[in-house]
């Protein structure tokens, strides 16, 4: 396969290196393109990421949570198995592969899982931390100010992930007693005799309820309610063709969906990635049985199902916190329950895209998110012959896979193509005939040159909870 791509150099006078590609952030998506375009001759590239060393939800590496995904589906198996950045391979260069086979897990330890990723990052020299990329413009090419200098590209892929989300009314007050769960192995300390509450039904909402639940006697609260808006603590559904959801023919389906089709999936099977692994539910549910009918402790555990968190004040007597619960379908009475701390397991939201105000008139929206074509590059106003592209960023283009680890490797592997002029075959489609679509380019779904419609980020962003940190 011949690359029909070649390196234009910058057209005007910029000061900097220039590179086929420059990435703007190093999550799993970045970094899964990072691996395969390693050694190409055919495109160099960089990839910058503003923190001093890797992270990938440091935060909440709970001890015994586990990926909710198949040990394939890392940053390159499936578009390159013989890639040498494999998680394969990192547990043979590690030496401790037969070691990883005897060990029988049922799915990869989330901390491995994220070892991993640090080893990758750490092996591939075209990756660079500590350098902020400030701006992205355009003068013939891409120019690019960071921290350090300024670059310039032929193409950019923004890959700079997601924050933690709380909900509005929790901002002003989050601090040792109240946080997001990604600072829970910081915060979720001393809890000894105390009530917590957990807000939030996704899997990170149960590892957390269960966590502080599972600490031995003289460190265990005195009282742990977990709170969900979902009717129930529902399991992801992970049977196989539910998972046909997750390959690229249903994403490149997806796609060409109208939107009206796109929100109705969307909120119809969100449990295809953000329920709870059965596994977690089935300990949950046995240490709620163990501490009451067996250790005889009838109220440590508070189940809270259905509803929502309306209010959050100071308790009547300057302690705690007082929290208003009331139904999510709004059909019955308020409730109150009270806290020393608060854990909020809310999910998280897409980051800023700050660097990109240069182009920001420029660039086309849809839905909220920057609109993007079949190979995810943006859609702007700008030479057909350069791309900027966006990873974990579609979502609502591109459905329930977009932000997790399911199809980066294959999103990775369509965005190469694409720079470097060339065209990888797909995998054998779906068993499942999907219906006929409409041609989006006929239909004309875009909203072109137009900004953010942010109140439907924040209606559609309520309906998952964490897909990424748990890669689903």
């Amino acid at each position: 396969m011949e690359s029909l791509h070649r390196a234009h150099p910058p057209e005007r006078g910029t000061a900097g290196p220039h590179y086929g590609c420059v990435g703007v952030g190093v999550g799993p998506a970045n970094l899964s393109l990072a691996s395969l375009l390693h050694g190409d001759p055919g495109l160099t590239s960089l990839f910058v990421e503003q923190s001093e060393d890797f992270g990938w939800h440091d935060g909440q590496q709970i001890p015994g949570a586990s990926l909710q995904v198949s040990l394939f589906k890392d940053l390159v198996t499936l578009a390159d198995p013989t890639n040498k950045f494999s998680f394969l391979s990192y547990l043979h260069e590690q030496g401790k592969i037969y070691h990883y086979i005897n060990a029988q897990f049922d799915a990869v330890p989330r901390r491995e899982f994220r070892n991993y990723l640090a080893w990758a990052s750490k092996k591939n020299e075209n990756v660079v931390f500590g350098e902020k990329v400030l701006s992205v413009d355009f003068d013939g090419v891409f120019v690019l100010r960071t921290s350090r200098r300024t670059l310039t590209a032929d193409h950019v892929v923004i890959g700079v992930g997601n924050r933690p989300w709380v909900p509005p009314l929790a901002h002003p007050l989050l601090g040792e007693t109240q946080f997001h769960v990604s600072d829970f192995l910081r915060r979720a300390k001393g809890l000894a005799g105390l009530r917590v509450a957990v807000v939030g039904g996704g899997q990170s909402g149960a590892e957390a309820f269960l966590d502080v639940i599972s600490r031995p006697d003289g460190e265990r609260p005195r009282q742990v309610s977990w709170i969900s808006r979902r009717a129930n603590f529902f399991p992801i559904d992970d049977t196989p063709f539910t998972n046909d959801y997750y390959m690229p023919n249903f994403s490149d389906h997806f796609f060409a969906l109208d939107r009206t089709s796109r929100e109705a999936f969307l909120t119809d099977q969100v449990l295809t990635s953000d329920g709870i692994s059965a596994d977690t539910l089935r300990a949950v549910y046995q240490r709620c049985y163990a501490h009451r009918f067996i250790d005889g402790n009838q109220e440590l555990t508070g189940l809270h199902p259905g509803r929502a968190v309306s209010q959050v004040v100071r308790g009547a007597d300057g302690a705690g916190w007082d929290l208003t619960l009331v139904p999510a379908d709004r059909s019955g009475p308020a409730e109150r329950i009270t806290a020393d701390v608060i854990v909020w397991a809310t999910g998280f939201r897409p980051a800023p895209l700050d660097m990109l105000a240069p182009l920001k008139d420029r660039l086309a929206w849809e839905d909220g998110e920057l609109s993007i074509d079949q190979d995810f590059a943006v859609r702007w106003d700008g030479p057909p012959r350069h791309h900027l592209f966006v990873q974990n960023g579609a979502r609502r283009q591109r459905g329930l896979a977009d932000p997790n680890l399911s199809l980066v490797a294959w999103r990775s592997r369509r965005i190469a193509d694409r720079m470097l002029g060339v065209k990888t075959d797909d995998p054998y489609a779906s068993f499942v005939t999907w219906p006929p679509t409409a041609d989006p380019a006929v239909e004309g779904f875009a909203e072109e040159f137009t900004g953010p419609a942010d109140e439907l980020r924040d209606a559609l962003d309520e309906l998952t909870d964490d897909q990424l940190q748990q890669g689903v």
